[in-house]
């Protein structure tokens, strides 16, 4: 029998508490009381919680990499049933699934929502969702120092410059990553503040942005962002969960800026400036190039949320952005640019190997003294490999389930990569609510599954099946 290191979660549990305290807080000086009752339970259960996973005491032993996998699994079950109770005994009589469906929905940050009409919902609801993609964005990032072992070991050297990856200090990590993800959110909330937006728009927006997610305080996002500045200024933000934590905490808070470690986001950079040059070239005729603008760095950093776009046929392309993703070590899903680069350039070397034998081709990344490892390449291929048999699962069961296929096929890969349906990839108008029960268990999986790296399920995977 595997032993969770569920003490590991108490972090998590406590953390929930404190924003039950804080949803109390706001209930009471806002007038707010119709869900007040909902906070206390959620506060008192999470406390309890706390108490009995933090007294687990696991053994002296190193832990495997499958009890790893286990713990930040049973993190992404356990945690939303409790982030789900506010949902549950709210006074809009939400089913154990819908509550069940928006937690994990805003928990793995994907964004889909049972809710029809936002502005109907009671402003401290509305704050308890973002909050939900806040806890989860840092949970992924948790979930990243916890699984390290499985990732690329180019980049975990890279990281430890910055940050221990010993098991044995992975709480004092935490706490660490905590700080550093609070400080940017900080540092968002004001900056909105700054160009105009009300404060309540503004902390919800930046629990949005840092945790990669899709939850919005509104129904459209139009109706917050008025002027240009304010679109020009959100879209750049959002490029936060694009690039590095570690990047942006060096361009923002340290003085002598180091990029030496940094050749992940320096790939990153020059890809966004083509995507840039290649949609302002073709895509500004128009006069959308500004929507268009939020909906690409939108889609790479897979928050997926947009302003309302007539033009669809740019979704398939956003489709594919949302595929690639952004950095290792940010709250963005996708497959990570940095593999889909590495995959490609190892696959053109061995062509060239074919037709060039005599010739020795570099498996070398620019701007970079570092050489591809043929076990990461191995990894990287698995990971497409697993994503597709996913996508054709998920794709197939939608459309038996009588959604057409191009929905099916759209909702597929957001779902997978955690991003939500919005008027970028043609979904605004998809009803989560009206789905069959089944549907709905399957989504809450695949979001899950999609979250997590999807090695982490060939693991699992050859761990029980192939026990040899």
């Amino acid at each position: 029998m595997l032993l969770f290191r569920i003490k590991y979660l108490s972090f998590f549990f406590g953390l929930i508490s404190i924003l039950s305290f804080f949803n109390i807080i706001y209930s009471y000086y806002f007038n707010l009381y119709l869900n007040l009752n909902t906070y206390y339970f959620t506060l008192i259960t999470s406390l309890v919680i706390t108490f009995l996973f933090y007294k687990i005491n696991p053994r002296e032993k190193k832990p495997t990499i499958f009890e790893k996998i286990f713990t930040v699994l049973l993190g992404y079950f356990l945690l939303p049933l409790i982030l789900s109770i506010p949902f549950y005994f709210s006074i809009y009589n939400l089913t154990f699934l819908n509550s069940l469906f928006e937690s994990v929905s805003g928990f793995t940050s994907t964004g889909f929502t049972i809710f029809e009409n936002i502005k109907h919902i009671d402003q401290s609801l509305i704050l308890w969702r973002s909050s939900i993609q806040w806890v989860g964005g840092l949970y992924f990032l948790f979930s990243i120092i916890f699984l390290i072992d499985i990732y690329d070991e180019s980049l975990k050297k890279t990281l430890t410059n910055f940050i221990s990856f010993n098991s044995s200090e992975i709480f004092k990590q935490t706490i660490k990553i905590f700080l550093l993800y609070s400080s940017l959110t900080i540092s968002i909330f004001l900056i909105l503040n700054i160009f105009g937006l009300r404060s309540y728009n503004s902390l919800n927006l930046a629990f949005s942005i840092i945790s990669s997610g899709g939850f919005l305080p509104v129904d459209n996002l139009s109706s917050i962002l008025i002027t240009n500045t304010q679109i020009i200024i959100f879209s750049f933000l959002m490029l936060i969960s694009f690039f590095s934590i570690f990047f942006i905490y060096n361009l923002i808070f340290l003085r002598n800026k180091n990029f030496n470690f940094f050749y992940e986001d320096i790939h990153l950079l020059l890809y966004l400036l083509l995507l840039l040059t290649i949609f302002f070239i073709f895509f500004s005729f128009d006069n959308n190039f500004i929507y268009n603008f939020l909906s690409l760095v939108s889609s790479i950093s897979n928050i997926g949320i947009s302003l309302d776009m007539n033009n669809s046929n740019l979704s398939f392309i956003y489709l594919l952005l949302v595929l690639i993703g952004g950095s290792f070590f940010s709250t963005s899903s996708g497959f990570r640019f940095l593999k889909i680069y590495s995959l490609t350039k190892y696959s053109l070397n061995q062509i060239l190997s074919f037709s060039r034998p005599k010739n020795i081709f570099m498996n070398k990344l620019i701007f970079s003294k570092i050489n591809f490892d043929f076990k990461e390449i191995n990894k990287y291929f698995l990971t497409i490999i697993i994503f597709i048999m996913s996508f054709f699962l998920l794709t197939s069961i939608l459309s038996i389930a009588g959604i057409n296929f191009e929905y099916s096929f759209k909702l597929a890969i957001l779902t997978l990569m955690n991003t939500v349906n919005s008027s970028a990839y043609g979904l605004e108008e998809f009803n989560f609510n009206n789905m069959h029960f089944i549907i709905k268990y399957f989504l809450i999986l695949f979001m899950i599954i999609g979250r997590i790296e999807f090695l982490s399920i060939l693991l699992l995977i050859k761990k029980f099946i192939f026990k040899s």
